[in-house]
């Protein structure tokens, strides 16, 4: 049996800069772009979780980009496991751009990412159970099962009826 593990040990940062050839014709960060970090640095944490050097990505669960990430910017991704279920990983990426101004980092955008561990047969394999410290992690735990729920609801893999934590959002027990 794998030894569980804390969110923090999944923990991936990883910052540059925003150049030319990355930006579109308002001088902003490509969305694409920023996808693709977003996904590298998700399959870090993911690696990291599992112990796994192979990790898939299963699906792209959220992206908000909500603030442009203006050419020549300085851009940090921080990454962690926020849920482990048998063999699948949700992983939740938060992109700041560093203010010089006020010597501050400011959140722009963040994404949920779902990672599965495979094997060297592309065969999913048992990944450690996650342990969550802090409030922000206990919150984005929790909310992690009711989203997995809602994507098996809407793929048809689950019935609606067996979704336990979408239920209890809106129906009183």
């Amino acid at each position: 049996m794998q030894k569980s593990k804390t969110a923090k040990e999944s923990l991936a940062v990883m910052t540059n800069l925003v150049l030319p050839n990355e930006i579109n014709t308002l001088n902003n960060m490509f969305g694409g772009e920023l996808l693709a970090r977003m996904d590298r640095i998700s399959s870090i944490s993911a690696k990291t979780h599992s112990q796994s050097y192979q990790v898939v990505t299963a699906s792209v669960n959220h992206v908000s980009f909500d603030k442009p990430i203006p050419l020549g910017s300085t851009v940090r991704l921080e990454s962690k496991v926020t849920r482990a279920f048998s063999t699948s990983m949700e992983v939740y990426v938060d992109v700041f751009i560093y203010d010089y101004n006020n010597g501050c980092y400011n959140k722009t955008n963040s994404g949920i990412y779902t990672f599965v561990a495979v094997d060297e047969q592309n065969k999913p394999i048992k990944v450690p159970e996650l342990i969550p410290e802090t409030e922000l992690e206990i919150e984005r735990y929790e909310a992690a099962l009711r989203r997995k729920q809602l994507s098996l609801v809407l793929a048809g893999r689950m019935k609606p009826e067996e979704a336990e934590e979408l239920k209890a959002l809106f129906f009183n027990s």
